[in-house]
């Protein structure tokens, strides 16, 4: 029969099995879960990611940049596709100077701006619109040759745009002319006047030339 003692040896060696059992049961964890920071750092891997380079930050802001412009550029031709589509045409009536300020001859200082040439002979001052009667080109006016010649299909006009060779059927038009309160020029464009193959020419008609 054991003494008093042997149980109480026996009993303190109950209670640091219990103790030991514990302490194993805390300490294990198993196998941590795939994809967290446990996992990572159970594999030897670090728990934290790398830091933000210049060059990261820097294909950020280009590729930011590039969504932006994107939007953008859909965003405006939304925008355009509501707004009214106009077309921005040279004005019909404007003034061009005085008759004296042009000598005999053709001038064509307002070829590009008004599709115009002034003419002046000894006894009038008219503008000669700045199409061919063909097809609607514009003719070069060649001052060594004292002709109009139309790049596109070869019309040849005098210097008065009287027609002479090529395709074209009739004479150039001229614009209505007249002068201002202020002694200048004034051309309307939107009023022409033709000389019709084959009918009688309306050049002599009051506003189709100025007297000088």
């Amino acid at each position: 029969m054991a003494g008093p003692e042997t149980l109480s040896d026996k009993a303190k060696l109950d209670a640091a099995k219990t103790s030991a059992s514990a302490g194993d049961a805390a300490s294990y964890v198993g196998t941590p879960a795939v994809g967290t920071s446990k996992a990572a750092a159970a594999a030897g891997l670090a728990t934290v990611g790398p830091k933000d380079s210049e060059v990261n930050n820097r294909r950020r802001r280009l590729v930011w940049c590039a969504v932006t412009a994107f939007l953008g550029a859909w965003f405006i031709a939304f925008l355009r596709f509501f707004l009214p589509r106009t077309l921005f045409e040279p004005p019909t009536v404007f003034k061009i100077g005085y008759p004296s300020d042009y000598a005999l001859g053709v001038d064509t200082k307002w070829q590009q701006k008004f599709r115009i040439w002034v003419d002046r002979t000894p006894d009038r001052v008219f503008v000669i619109y700045a199409r061919c009667t063909h097809l609607g080109c514009t003719p070069d006016w060649k001052a060594s040759e004292n002709k109009f010649k139309c790049p596109c299909h070869g019309s040849g006009y005098d210097s008065e745009g009287v027609n002479f060779e090529g395709p074209a059927p009739r004479p150039m038009d001229r614009a209505h002319v007249e002068l201002a309160p202020d002694g200048q020029i004034v051309v309307d464009t939107s009023r022409l006047f033709q000389w019709p193959k084959g009918q009688p020419s309306h050049f002599s008609d009051p506003g189709s030339f100025l007297p000088v």
